[in-house]
């Protein structure tokens, strides 16, 4: 039967019928990437040259900026949706109580995640997936004094990659968005009705006690498939132990990450489109839990996401944990 969830961390609204899921043709499946040209590819190594000057890169043995040897770049985006620097003022309307600009002030960075010419993640080994997000944390960090560092991957065009090369967004925020500020407050009110529970944390250890939506587990985080999934085969990267902010010092579940990119790749064939994000604790937030977010691009947005805000949601996340744990 068709049932109406409610995620704990977001309080959105999924429909998942699982029914949908087992109807011919149903059950989502990918389909490969095309070939990178590693020749026409600005992020690989040796086309430095192509992208604007660096602003970070890990070089192991050494060297100048902007060349051969680096192992994780970071640049401006070369179309940045923010500027540091505003070019003269925004207009004023004379009915600011109905319409409301101002500059779009922040950073906007690219994180080029590996130099080998691939398109996710899942192509890298899990020590470069821990190196990538090592340098993720590094640039949160750079960055700590924006309202909220918004750190994303998007992969595939159907992701919203214009570029193919696995990379990294960073946005530096001068507001917190409405959907973080309304995770804040919930992890608040919830912390007010236990006396001080930490919301992730109590999921996390319940979810573990039940076993039904996990997927796998390792020393230094939990991979689940959260009860609220919005989409098929949505995953949910947790600490075992609460931390705040990604930012902060400790493990990031990159090996546990990398892992459930390639059991996800397994089962549906190929690896997705897919959009990925961190969640860390915004501005003014005394309780919170970082998270790592991955939602696979198999189904379409359609009139009842988009002009309802309810997700359909056709793989129980029951069923899509089960699978999951088999590959």
């Amino acid at each position: 039967m068709p049932e109406i969830r409610v995620d704990p961390l977001t309080g959105l609204r999924t429909i998942v019928a699982a029914a949908r899921a087992d109807r011919p043709g149903g059950e989502p499946r990918a389909e490969p990437a095309a070939p990178l040209d590693a020749e026409t590819d600005p992020f690989a190594e040796g086309h430095e040259d192509q992208t604007p000057p660096e602003v970070y890169a890990v070089r192991p043995g050494g060297g100048a900026p902007d060349s051969r040897g680096w192992t994780v770049r970071v640049v401006p985006n070369l179309y940045p949706a923010l500027t540091r620097e505003p070019e003269g003022e925004v207009p004023r309307d004379g009915r600011p109580e109905l319409f409301h600009a101002e500059a779009a002030l922040g950073d906007h960075e690219v994180i080029v995640n590996a130099p080998d010419p691939v398109t996710s993640l899942a192509d890298l080994t899990a020590d470069q997936v821990a190196a990538a997000m090592d340098v993720w944390r590094e640039r949160m960090r750079a960055h700590g004094d924006a309202s909220y560092v918004h750190l994303i991957v998007n992969e595939r065009r159907e992701g919203g990659a214009s570029l193919p090369h696995t990379h990294a967004q960073l946005y530096a925020l001068p507001f917190v968005p409405a959907q973080i500020a309304r995770e804040r407050e919930r992890f608040g009110a919830y912390a007010t009705r236990t006396m001080g529970g930490n919301l992730l944390q109590d999921l996390v250890q319940e979810e573990v006690r039940r076993r039904e939506r996990i997927v796998a587990i390792d020393e230094e985080a939990v991979l689940m498939a959260p009860y609220g999934a919005r989409v098929p085969y949505q995953l949910l990267l947790a600490p075992r132990v609460p931390r705040a902010r990604f930012e902060d010092d400790g493990p990031t579940g990159a090996a546990l990450l990398h892992d459930g990119l390639r059991r996800l790749g397994r089962q549906l064939g190929a690896m997705p489109p897919l959009n990925l994000w961190i969640r860390t604790a915004p501005r003014g937030a005394e309780h919170f839990c970082w998270r790592v977010d991955v939602m696979p691009r198999l189904t379409h947005f359609a009139g009842l996401e988009l002009g309802a805000g309810v997700n359909l949601n056709i793989v129980a996340p029951e069923r899509a944990a089960a699978q999951l744990r088999e590959r």
